[in-house]
């Protein structure tokens, strides 16, 4: 088997990670037990999730370079990610993510601001088209302009690459990019927004499992619900499974999703059956929540075992 090759199409930031034992209360100060700054952002955690456990991957993006933007870029390349087309704009800043981490539960809790990411325009994806075309699957999310997912997917489909979208943050998508994603990677309660749930039913798979079936319903082939540590709901034409996530401590969640949709991709271009693929990505994600750290938690392939030893052609 020849190796996966991926796109990814979305958010590069700067994270500035506070770590405390919880996390405060609304007009709380807390004193800190840790502070660092690191490469981030849903969609370079995704691309390098991906190449670490082995796909090749090319990231679509725009960075602004008047500060941090470069180091961004040389911490992609560093992990084998091909940065050719992320968009250098001199004039931007990049994206910021402010990150609280307590260390009791390992929470976490977030505020994002674009920046530079929120300029990334079909016309930017339009320059990526022949990686778009030579991909087995192209990912997408939701910190970049829809605009932009929209146009990237589109040139999927017209060339039979499989698309992924992680509808995250939560935010209203529009149906013409739901209408192009073969597979929908939502936790429970982006699942409930999407799928015009008011109020959760009794519990999260319930809620979980309602929801599904509504955007399963509107045509959607595959949606995946990650619920944390009950592992994640398939809904696809097979019917509703729920795949048990496997058991870990967890230190620090953030970058869970994105590396689980990272191992998702990966086995999906490595031609895996959807069962397989979640099952990957929940591997992966149970390593990365074991430790401290985003992209540095992230586990390259040989972490996984046999079981998920990558295929050879």
């Amino acid at each position: 088997m020849k190796q996966a090759r991926i796109v990814v199409v979305g958010s590069i930031n700067m994270d500035m990670i506070a770590h405390a034992r919880r996390l405060p209360l609304p007009g709380e100060t807390l004193p800190g037990e840790d502070f660092e700054m690191a490469p981030g952002g849903k969609g370079a955690n995704q691309a390098v999730a991906a190449a670490r456990l082995g796909a090749a991957v090319s990231f679509v993006s725009r960075v602004g370079t008047r500060v941090h933007g470069r180091a961004l870029i040389a911490a992609l390349r560093a992990e084998g990610v091909e940065a050719a087309q992320v968009i250098e704009d001199d004039a931007a800043l990049p994206g910021i993510a402010v990150i609280m981490v307590g260390r009791e539960g390992g929470e976490n809790s977030i505020v994002y601001i674009p920046g530079s990411n929120a300029a990334l325009a079909p016309a930017d994806i339009q320059q990526a088209r022949t990686a778009l075309q030579q991909a087995q699957v192209v990912v997408g999310q939701l910190e970049v302009p829809q605009a932009a997912v929209l146009e990237a997917f589109r040139i999927a489909r017209e060339h039979g690459v499989w698309t992924l979208l992680n509808a995250a943050p939560a935010l209203t998508v529009d149906p013409a990019l739901l209408a192009l994603t073969d597979s929908l990677v939502v936790n429970e309660t982006e699942a409930a927004q999407l799928a015009g749930l008011a109020d959760a039913i009794a519990s999260p798979e319930a809620t979980a499992r309602t929801a599904a079936e509504v955007l399963r319903a509107r045509g959607l082939p595959c949606v995946l619900v990650t619920l944390g540590a009950q592992g994640v709901l398939i809904a696809d034409a097979s019917g509703l499974r729920l795949v048990p996530a496997p058991r870990v401590q967890a230190v620090d969640t953030v970058g869970a999703g994105d590396t689980f949709v990272g191992g998702v991709a990966t086995a999906l271009a490595e031609g895996r059956t959807l069962d397989e693929a979640v099952r990957l990505g929940q591997a992966a994600a149970a390593i990365a929540v074991s430790r401290v750290g985003v992209q540095s938690a992230m586990p390259r392939r040989d972490e996984l075992g046999a079981e998920f030893a990558a295929r050879q052609s």
